[in-house]
């Protein structure tokens, strides 16, 4: 099977376990980037929707960085997925031709199987917390500190 190649969400997951374990200490872009394997502009274009999401908070300038903000530890998974997708689907539903009887069809059934799946994929990822995620990660060395 072919890996996903929006990894957004899984970044995002990365960095605020990372900033969590880090807590309340703010966090340069560059050691989030050397932990994730990413530069620190990529990081910073995937925080920033979780800022406006209110799940993290940075300061500028040579002191500055990231740490969380809101409900801190306590935010779920389902919350971060909702911050970086918003209402996108996973499935890619095309157009289908419009001449075509069973194209007509499909894309409303598609649709509304990517809504279900959706739906159920952020029901799963509610149960799980960024402080699960801290603990189940303590005591791994930490990449990148700069």
């Amino acid at each position: 099977m072919p890996a996903p190649t929006n990894t957004q969400f899984s970044l995002a997951v990365h960095v605020l376990t990372l900033l969590g374990s880090q807590a309340p200490a703010l966090v340069s872009s560059e050691f989030l980037a050397g932990s994730a394997g990413t530069s620190p502009e990529h990081v910073r274009r995937v925080l920033a929707p979780l800022r406006r999401a209110g799940l993290v908070r940075s300061r500028p300038g040579p002191s500055g960085g990231w740490q969380l903000d809101g409900a801190g530890c306590e935010t779920t998974l389902g919350e971060i997925w909702r911050a970086v997708h918003g209402d996108a689907g996973v499935l890619g539903v095309h157009v289908a031709a419009p001449d075509c009887d069973v194209g007509q069809r499909i894309q409303s059934a598609l649709e509304d199987l990517e809504r279900r799946a959706v739906d159920a994929l952020v029901a799963e990822l509610d149960q799980q917390t960024l402080g699960q995620l801290v603990s189940e990660t303590s005591g791994v060395t930490l990449s990148g500190r700069t």
